[in-house]
């Protein structure tokens, strides 16, 4: 049985992915009984000295919360996808056989999460259930992963909000837009090729996609985007 602490966005889309073969602990138990309901979860537990003895836990509360929580005992595996938090520093709060790290991303729910991993076979295991892992070879790749692999969800809405912005502009419904540009990320997903080739395999000479890219560097898109996920790294090195 795995064991979930914590009840936010991050949690509901790992419990849904699992299908609910799991438990959930958190600190309040109106927030837990609706999570249970729209998870599929059968149990949860209040937070307050909840004993994790030869549990395998995936800690996914907010990184500041680690100093507050009230465990006792000793899990078999913690599994942290906090943000910017050191293995040393889970240590400190947390006792544990192991300690793994993860970055999922919220299409966990949709078997599709993108996640980054530090750590043990067994926290591989979890996360291939829930989409595509990929092994990271420190702590400090981890931090890098969780810019691209947990932010970027986030980044890619807005790019796919201004997309069917433009197409509202030139004149479709915004039902046909969004439809379009759903689409269209569908489409990229399933090209397996480096995105310069992609790119170059759809930019013409002198055509309308290099018309368009022009537009995007001039308005340093490409850029914008780099320093975004610089920024997001930096962040997570500072909570």
């Amino acid at each position: 049985m795995i064991t979930i602490i914590g009840n936010g966005k991050m949690a509901l889309a790992i419990a849904k992915g699992l299908n609910g073969e799991c438990e959930v602990v958190g600190r309040d138990e109106a927030k837990l009984q609706k999570f249970c309901q729209e998870s599929g979860v059968k149990k949860y537990y209040l937070l307050n000295n909840f004993d994790i003895t030869n549990k395998t836990i995936i800690l996914a509360t907010k990184p500041y919360t680690l100093e507050l929580l009230e465990l006792k005992g000793k899990a078999k595996e913690v599994i942290s996808i906090m943000a910017g938090k050191k293995i040393d520093e889970i240590k400190k709060y947390i006792d544990s056989e192991l300690y793994s790290r993860a970055m999922p991303n919220v299409a966990a729910e949709y078997l599709a999460s993108t996640t980054a991993i530090y750590g043990s076979n067994r926290a591989k295991e979890i996360f291939d259930k829930i989409g595509k892992t990929i092994v990271v070879n420190s702590e400090k790749e981890l931090d890098i992963a969780t810019a691209i692999a947990g932010s970027g969800p986030a980044f890619l809405a807005l790019v796919a909000e201004a997309i069917a912005d433009g197409g509202v502009l030139c004149g479709l419904s915004r039902e046909l837009s969004y439809e379009l540009t759903n689409g269209l990320f569908k489409s990229f997903a399933s090209i397996d090729k480096k995105p310069s080739d992609i790119k170059d395999s759809v930019m013409s000479p002198a055509g309308t996609t290099a018309s368009g890219y022009e537009a995007l560097e001039e308005n340093n898109v490409r850029n914008g985007f780099i320093k975004a996920i610089k920024s997001a790294y930096n962040k997570s090195q500072k909570i």
